[in-house]
């Protein structure tokens, strides 16, 4: 295109020169100071003509496409799933800002990082927590997201394009294994559980022939992979007990934890958390009711070396907090640590059981070996 309209305007260019050289005028203009001022017009105009076709292409209304839609789900702050797309009219200093649906459209993946970046090669990939729909805007350096908002944008101003998908239904249902008579569901998608991005492998959870449950942290080229499992059902008010191969050894960014969660909000969420959180000093375990940072919801203890076990007791109002050296059945008053919570105490719902071990992002002490624990057994009684 470029070519046959330069040559449409040397063509004009030569038919002027022809033109000019007849007129009167050519005779009072000095021939060098004459084909300067042609030579000029020719440069100008063919510049002219370049802009023009280089601004009709660019002019092409920005879009994008979804490659990779994740599956629908309900909200989960836990999970992440990934994402990807292309963007048509891409120029330099444009960004893509998603959402996922889940009652509301929540800024992906993270409020304090709204923004994913487009590659040279006008792709683009990110993570995002579950919803019932995704939506990606092409945005410039104007645009400011919010957290959540009720509705997508229009498109205009910052906003130069749109796009939102619903959720592709799930391949296939979750693995499962089964462990002390109960069903468990293998976790196999990402999690920022306490802030720390983490990576999640299937065969980094199995059961023994001797019927244990393992579950293993462990590093596949550059990155680490953890390991959860969760009850296929909610069990609700009741005595939790929860028996464990010594947990002394594990290095200070390691967490193993046993926890309530439910994937709608809010998360009804108590734990039972064996970490140093990345401080080698620090105590080595902790019983909780979220939120943590609230002082009277956190009680940290020291787990000794050895075979503990656990108890969570669940009751209206009332969080009880037990660890016991040995595998003891029932509860005697050789404790090693215990904490009674009676503010916060959430109710039951559709929450369940997760059993999780993953690493914590530390700059101080991060996690620098593959790690196990060997969780003996599992017993709920309403």
């Amino acid at each position: 295109m470029h070519r046959s309209l330069t040559l449409a305007v040397r063509k004009e260019c030569r038919m002027f020169r022809e033109r000019y050289r007849t007129a009167t005028v050519r005779e009072s203009v000095p021939a060098p100071i004459f084909s300067r001022v042609l030579t000029l017009s020719l440069s100008i105009l063919v510049s002219l003509v370049l802009n023009s076709c280089h601004a009709v292409r660019n002019g092409a209304e920005p879009s994008i496409q979804f490659s990779r839609v994740p599956t629908a789900g309900d909200g989960d702050p836990e999970k992440l799933l990934a994402i990807e797309g292309r963007v048509s009219g891409f120029r330099p200093g444009l960004q893509i800002v998603l959402f996922a649906r889940s009652g509301m459209w929540w800024v992906q993946p993270f409020a304090n990082q709204p923004f994913t970046t487009i590659q040279p090669d006008s792709t683009w990939k990110s993570l995002t927590h579950p919803g019932s729909a995704y939506a990606a805007l092409l945005v410039d350096s104007r645009f400011h997201p919010l957290p959540t908002i009720s509705a997508l944008p229009n498109k205009g101003g910052p906003i130069l394009a749109i796009a939102s998908v619903e959720g592709s239904k799930p391949a296939s249902p979750p693995k499962t294994l089964t462990f002390s008579g109960y069903q468990w569901e293998i976790r196999n998608s990402a999690s920022d559980r306490a802030g720390s991005l983490n990576f999640f492998d299937q065969s980094n959870a199995w059961r023994d022939p001797a019927g244990l449950l393992h579950l293993r942290i462990s590093k596949l080229g550059e990155q680490w992979r953890s390991a959860e499992v969760k009850l296929t059902r909610s069990l609700g008010y009741g005595s939790y007990r929860f028996v464990v191969r010594d947990v002394s050894h594990l290095e200070p960014a390691a967490v193993l934890s046993f926890f309530t969660w439910d994937d709608a909000a809010p998360s009804r969420e108590m734990d039972i958390e064996i970490s140093r959180w990345g401080e080698p000093e620090d105590k080595n375990a902790q019983y909780v009711v979220q939120p943590y940072f609230v002082a009277a919801n956190s009680v940290r203890f020291l787990a000794p070396a050895g075979l503990l076990t656990h108890w969570m007791i669940w009751e209206p109002g009332r969080g009880s907090f037990r660890t016991a050296r040995g595998s003891q059945s029932k509860m005697g008053s050789n404790f090693v640590a215990q904490h009674v919570f009676t503010s916060g105490i959430p109710s039951p719902a559709n929450e369940r059981i997760h059993l999780n071990f993953y690493m914590y992002k530390s700059k101080r002490n991060p996690l620098r070996h593959d790690a196990e624990v060997i969780i003996e057994k599992f017993e709920f009684r309403p």
